[in-house]
């Protein structure tokens, strides 16, 4: 009787109010949804990805967006927004200074991230809890996910997956110069440069190898290791003082199909680049143009480089998980990139590696290297 009476007196507000001249009002429209636009950018065993939400007519003072993947995409890095990754769930939460969007606004932050046997387009967006781009919102709660047991996630250093023939974060060493698998190599002549096992910075666990490098060609020094056939490489270099304009090298690879010359990574006029020693060939070529396709190796910050070499004479550079555009050998000439690089027949094998530095005038520099892994697919940062 009381939902009678109270449905009765609804009928008769409604009556009056017509009475009265006044217009129904129409039934309230749900505000028009959420959009969160998902561009990827994609690379073997790598990806970045450009997400931009709009929370529809209505503003938000404070937004966290969610989403899954479908295969083994894993978050990385980001930018403009923190994000957090279990599972395949990822949920990524404003900054303190872009929480606001307007209605029919927008904001936009990225993500960068690696996979291994697929990056398929994510689902399941939501803004806020509500479902975006179209979604339905359950009408029933779900039943809740059991909580999976975590898995440890291991330190870059152990984590190499697969396949991989070095994979060394230097923990197991015991004394001050480095041992095992690596010895302290100065090529062509000794001088001021040293390499030592170092607890003063790591970046996983608590050791690393700091090289010393003077400047001067006989200053230069390596660690060096002579690991089974790769074709991919990832370590974690940090360093104190910036690539100089002259030619210097810290990463160096025996080519045995070269003459038994070098193949170097180093940097020239400021930036990163690959040197062929037994033609001088660089990568870029060194043009204005040319190096402005590559990038300086940021100061004081662990940073972590990847390297494609193989036997094809594909090369490819990553930093940090992007990919260096002027540091590509592709096999098609590409001016200002690898031009020159490509005047020859060139079909590496590479039979040792060596980190360090060495510098061919002046450049001096003290890095530290950490969680070194070689292989034959991508292992990533």
């Amino acid at each position: 009787m009381a939902s009678a009476r109270h449905l009765l007196a609804g009928l008769v507000a409604a009556l009056v109010a017509i009475g009265a001249g006044w217009a129904l009002a129409p039934v309230a429209q749900a505000a028009a949804g959420c959009a969160v636009d998902y561009t990827v950018n994609q690379w073997s065993g790598g990806f970045t990805a450009n997400v931009r939400v709009s929370p529809g007519s209505a503003a938000v003072t404070g937004w966290t967006v969610t989403w899954a993947y479908p295969g083994d995409s894993r978050i990385t890095s980001a930018w403009n927004a923190q994000v957090t990754q279990t599972g395949t769930a990822v949920t990524a939460t404003n900054l303190a200074w872009n929480g606001s969007i307007p209605a029919n606004g927008a904001a936009e932050f990225g993500v960068q991230g690696t996979f291994v046997s697929g990056n398929g387009a994510p689902t399941g967006f939501t803004l806020n809890g509500v479902p975006c781009n179209g979604g339905a919102t359950p009408t029933t709660p779900p039943s809740p996910t059991p909580t999976p047991t975590p898995t440890p996630t291991p330190s870059p250093g152990t984590g190499c997956g697969t396949g991989t023939v070095l994979c060394d974060d230097f923990e197991s060493q015991t004394g001050t110069a480095p041992a095992g698998a690596w010895a302290v190599s100065s090529q062509d002549c000794s001088g001021l440069g040293t390499a030592t096992v170092d607890s003063s910075a790591a970046h996983s666990g608590t050791r690393s190898i700091k090289v010393t490098g003077a400047a001067g060609y006989c200053n230069h020094v390596f660690i060096r290791t002579v690991p089974g056939a790769f074709s991919f490489g990832r370590f974690y270099v940090r360093h104190t003082t910036a690539l100089p304009a002259a030619h210097v090298t810290f990463l160096a690879m025996r080519d045995t199909n070269d003459g038994n010359t070098d193949l170097r990574m180093g940097g020239q006029n400021a930036a990163l680049q690959w040197n062929r020693q037994s033609d001088d060939a660089t990568l870029p070529e060194q043009s204005p143009a040319g190096v402005a396709l590559s990038r300086p190796l940021p100061l004081n910050a662990w940073t972590c480089v990847e390297f494609r070499v193989d036997g094809a004479g594909q090369l490819q550079t990553w930093v940090d998980g992007a990919e260096v555009t002027g540091l590509r050998v592709d096999g098609v000439p590409t001016p200002d990139v690898d031009r020159q690089w490509l005047t020859k027949t060139w079909r590496p094998a590479l039979t040792d590696f060596r980190l360090g530095w060495e510098g061919y005038g002046d450049g001096a520099d003290t890095l530290w290297y950490d969680d070194v892994a070689l292989g034959a697919s991508r292992i990533g940062c």
